[in-house]
């Protein structure tokens, strides 16, 4: 007689979703399928509306995320009025917005790390529940709790000078900017937001270091989990500079396999349509992404911090360079499939966005007056950037009277529906196949390897509310023989 087990929310991440585990009479898993449960459509929300609205009311689409889908939108409508291709604007502008998204990258990855993953970490993945949380962290690692808030106030107060506002801001517009930074906000956040000594470009520099060296060290003593667990080959994607840095904010498509071929070399995002096909499921709202060339069975791929190292040669900034080297020395150069080193290749990236905000923060750029440019207009635009998350694309075609008639969005999260869905059967095999009950920690178990991917099941669907956690064993003909319930985890 079969079982189900049902994992529903899924806790410690951005938006709803549940999991699904299959086994047979011997307790094997057959089949593990993360369900995102949320609809939201803002790919029909938008129809109708006046193009230049698009960077603001995307932003909707998420508040952990918006100033992603807020740039990706700007970088699409740049196109429409003739502005090119994120190396049009002018230098200005470009640079505003670059350090208004090395601030969300720096601020993301700090409520990633600190708050929804190092309970994990500290506690373990089968520690009393109760302590394994964002307040136990806070009670009995006050230290690192407060640098992970401070870290995060930092990259938000960046936000809020280059967007307008933290949450939802409104500083990219159709063309550029619609401000520079003042010399006394330049200031500020080079010698101490507030008057506070620690809120410093130096200083977030120094704690992205610590936090990478207390991550590796943890992988030093955790060897066979954080290689082991939820592991495996798959391609990678993502944008990277025309001469093969780390870029986040702007470049073109390149993708690599398990074995770092080639397989997608350096095209034009405007593109990204002949080489990226969109599968649907219907037990998830959620699109599956893969390369056309290769088939939704051999042509899924992963995004994010992972695969962003996987794929680029060298990054730009020295300290997360020599990182870098060590990260891509650690597989002897080829790409890495281990889904916790997730952690590992965040921390890199959110040393190198502490860097280059130091840097564009010491750039007299910054201060000039030429905001915004425009060209000849066109009927269709593609905005791509690198979000904390993974590749997000946003393409958007419109009509004479300035309304848009056509979007397709390709988030992160959705980019990661396919290794996701690996992962989780992973952690399910080496975890629950075979076990006679559940427990909490099998349970946190499959999260753990969710939560890897850092994904925004908001955004991915283009709801509200709690629920608590509950796991049930369903036989085949439906009865449910056992039921566990906790908290949501938060």
């Amino acid at each position: 007689m079969g079982k189900k087990i049902t994992i529903e929310p899924v806790t410690r991440v951005e938006g709803h979703g549940k999991v699904t585990i299959h086994l047979d009479n011997d307790n094997t898993v057959t089949e593990s399928r993360l369900h995102i449960v949320e609809f939201r459509g803002f790919e029909r929300f938008v129809q109708g509306r006046p193009y230049w609205e698009a960077p603001v009311l995307v932003q909707r689409l998420c508040g952990i995320c918006p100033v992603s889908h807020h740039l990706a939108a700007a970088k699409a409508i740049d196109v429409i009025v003739g502005a090119g291709t994120g190396d049009g604007l002018t230098v200005t502008a470009d640079k505003m917005r670059r350090l208004m998204h090395y601030g969300q990258i720096f601020q993301s990855h700090a409520l990633h790390f600190f708050h929804l993953c190092s309970p994990d970490i500290l506690f373990g993945v089968d520690g009393d529940p109760a302590v394994r949380n964002v307040v136990g962290v806070a009670m009995e690692h006050k230290e690192l709790a407060v640098q992970g808030v401070l870290m995060r106030k930092y990259g938000q107060e960046i936000i809020a000078a280059t967007a307008g506002k933290k949450i939802h801001g409104t500083g990219a517009i159709p063309g550029g900017i619609n401000k520079n930074l003042s010399i006394e906000e330049r200031d500020a956040f080079l010698n101490g937001i507030e008057g506070n000594p620690q809120l410093t470009a130096d200083q977030m520099v120094d704690w992205s270091e610590t936090v990478l060296e207390f991550f590796k060290d943890y992988h030093r003593k955790n060897k066979d989990f954080i290689d082991g667990f939820a592991s495996f080959p798959s391609s990678h994607l993502s944008i990277v500079r025309e001469d093969g840095a780390l870029d986040l904010y702007h470049g073109v498509i390149r993708a690599v396999d398990a074995e770092g071929n080639r397989l997608i070399d350096d095209v034009d995002y405007q593109q990204y349509d002949t080489i990226i096909s969109e599968g649907v499921k219907k037990w998830s709202y959620m699109k599956f992404p893969y390369l056309t060339e290769l088939g939704p069975e051999k042509g899924w791929y992963r995004v994010g911090p992972l695969a962003r190292l996987n794929v680029c040669d060298f990054i730009d900034t020295p300290s997360a360079q020599r990182e870098f080297e060590e990260f891509r020395a650690y597989t002897k150069g080829k790409p890495n499939g281990m889904s916790m080193h997730y952690h590992w290749a965040r921390l890199i990236e959110i040393l190198h966005a502490a860097e280059k905000m130091r840097e564009l923060l010491q750039d007299p750029d910054l201060q000039g007056e030429d905001l915004v440019v425009q060209g000849r207009r066109q009927p269709s635009g593609v905005g791509v950037i690198e979000a904390p998350r993974g590749t997000l694309f946003h393409h958007y075609d419109v009509d004479q009277d300035d309304q848009i008639t056509m979007c397709n969005l390709i988030v992160s999260t959705t980019n990661n529906n396919e290794p996701m869905n690996a992962a989780v059967n992973g952690a399910a095999v080496s975890h629950i196949q075979g076990q006679p009950e559940i427990t909490e920690g099998m349970m946190n178990a499959v999260e753990v390897a969710i939560r890897a991917y850092d994904p925004c099941l908001s955004c991915a669907t283009h709801a509200v509310g709690k629920m608590p956690l509950e796991v049930s064993l369903v036989d085949r003909q439906g009865n449910t023989i056992a039921v566990k319930q906790s908290n949501m985890s938060v």
